[in-house]
């Protein structure tokens, strides 16, 4: 008896999902609540559990396909029989990796030899076969029940024996080798087109425009060095640099309650409370989870919630709800070496500050030139809302504050 597999409930006003990757191929075992599939929805990646025990059916679904709530997108047998036929059979041999055509979205992968049956091949390890040209067949897989890994596909491509090198042909006139130049076509997955789509309403909707200030880092990373073990023995996290940041802001945006705001038609929606966006990188792109009531928080606590949004950033395992509302949103790019930006602001907040690298440069102080740690801020905000003198003037109280990290301490 076969048991179907549907799309769950993927969140509030989300009503369909892209496949993204099938964990279980047909014939696979799988235990109840197993993850079987992959789903990308527009602000995270979703797994989908099998309902019940058994063995992996045929996927109704492929890779890159929309997907509906509710829609059935596979089948689970009961108990262990033989594996179940896949939607499209496989051809009987594998052609040679030569020869081979480039891969598409939802591609199947080379077949191989008849004999035992393979297990299949995930399209990660697809890619890879297309990319080094390797017989699949011919390599010895080291993932769970023998699977082969990119990792064995890498391997294998890198055992091969070099080409001979073809002897030098005189020179006479002959017909122009090609370039051997490639292009591959990949399609947006559903977060990318999101932030694609968001990206370009907020630069058409928003009347935006950056302020830049800088600031003197040197009080900030003395105050690490001096804390750095105390604090890590104490709480159990590492004092960063967004802790200061997150709690500076904080206390600018009380100052400069027009930053903290945002539009609603033809309202100007003011918040009592911060709740500050923090920009994490994930393998999917950029996605941004919110620190509720940040403003309430000790630097211990930021640090900690940071720690913890981009841990499961990487692994895929942010909710949806954490990515919702936000009042004002924090982009680090000086992780990445940035040394200036213009960020886009994240509607229907009004602003964002882009912090960046930080790099030794000679400064004036009291009359005499010094070499101080110094970093560029930007504030992009919606003019709209923010005049200049409201946004230079929140540009000017976050510095004070991380020049003279006792301001925060005191809330002055």
């Amino acid at each position: 008896m076969a048991t179907e597999v549907t799309v769950p409930t993927l969140g509030e006003s989300i009503t369909e999902a892209t496949l993204g990757e099938w964990l279980k191929q047909p014939g696979d075992p799988v235990q109840a609540d197993e993850p079987i599939a992959s789903l990308e929805t527009d602000k995270v990646s979703v797994e989908v559990p099998s309902p019940v025990a058994g063995v992996m059916g045929a996927h109704a679904v492929q890779v890159g396909d929309t997907v509906q709530v509710g829609a059935m997108i596979a089948t689970v047998e009961a108990g262990g029989g033989a594996p179940a036929q896949a939607a499209a059979p496989a051809p009987a041999a594998s052609a040679p990796a030569e020869a081979v055509p480039a891969a598409t979205a939802g591609q199947q992968a080379p077949a191989e030899p008849a004999g035992d049956t393979p297990a299949a091949l995930s399209p990660s390890v697809r890619r890879a076969v297309l990319e080094h040209g390797v017989d699949p067949a011919t390599i010895q897989g080291t993932g769970k029940d023998g699977r082969l890994t990119k990792e064995d596909i890498a391997a294998a491509a890198s055992s091969k024996p070099a080409p001979t090198p073809t002897p030098a042909a005189p020179a006479t006139p002959s017909v122009i080798a090609s370039t051997g130049r490639k292009e591959e076509r990949v399609r947006m997955t559903r977060l990318r087109q999101t932030i694609a789509k968001r990206l370009k309403e907020a630069q058409n909707t928003a009347a935006m425009l950056t302020t830049f200030n800088d600031v003197d880092m040197t009080a900030v990373i003395a105050a690490r060095a001096k804390y750095k073990d105390l604090f890590e023995k104490k709480h159990g996290v590492r004092l960063g640099f967004m802790g200061f940041f997150v709690k500076a802001a904080c206390m600018a945006l009380k100052d400069i309650p027009s930053v903290n705001a945002s539009i609603d038609r033809d309202d100007i929606v003011y918040h009592d409370y911060a709740d500050i966006s923090v920009a994490v990188s994930s393998p999917g792109g950029l996605v941004v989870p919110v620190i509720r009531d940040a403003d309430q928080m000790s630097v211990a606590t930021v640090e900690k919630t940071i720690g913890d949004f981009g841990k499961r950033a990487k692994d895929g395992t942010l909710k949806m709800d954490e990515m919702k509302g936000g009042t004002f949103t924090i982009s680090n790019g000086g992780v990445f070496g940035s040394l200036m930006s213009t960020p886009i602001i994240n509607p229907p907040q009004s602003a964002v500050l882009g912090l960046h690298r930080i790099e030794d440069r000679a400064v004036v102080v009291n009359g005499q030139v010094v070499v101080r740690p110094m970093m560029y801020l930007a504030l992009s905000y919606d003019h709209r809302l923010i005049d200049g003198r409201e946004a230079v003037t929140f540009l000017v109280a976050l510095k004070n504050a991380i020049e003279d990290p006792t301001r925060i301490l005191i809330d002055l």
